[in-house]
């Protein structure tokens, strides 16, 4: 069973910095794109960032210029570096990885379980 594990989570006040971290296993054949997503209470999982096997990225409207997603391929670690944060990014975030386990598998999309960031005003 392949996990991919979130960490970094926590509350600071608005204007604040948070970096959150996300792990795939170190056994797995290849990762394609990772990415975080997240989810407020009452409201649908949005998407908040994306990087690519050759780290391209992709951002919200709603965090460009704040946020910045990378990764250490060496790892398998995606990175979520929040600056500025809002009281309006309270929310749940999850990582994603695209990935195939073996050469010859499917690729295949496996969520982390979220870690908690709240944002104080």
């Amino acid at each position: 069973q392949v996990q991919v594990v979130e960490s970094g989570g926590g509350l600071v006040q608005a204007g604040g910095s948070l970096r959150l971290s996300c792990a795939a296993p170190g056994s797995i054949f290849s990762i394609n794109a990772m990415g975080w997503y997240r989810q407020a209470p009452g409201k649908a999982r949005e998407l908040v960032a994306a990087i690519t096997s050759g780290e391209g990225t992709n951002y919200a409207d709603f965090v460009k210029g704040r946020f910045t997603i990378s990764r250490d391929n060496a790892k398998n670690t995606v990175y979520l570096q929040m600056n500025s944060l809002k009281p309006q990014d309270t929310a749940v975030y999850y990582c994603t990885a695209t990935l195939r386990v073996r050469m010859m598998a499917w690729l295949t999309d496996y969520w982390g379980q979220g870690t908690q960031v709240t944002v104080s005003s």
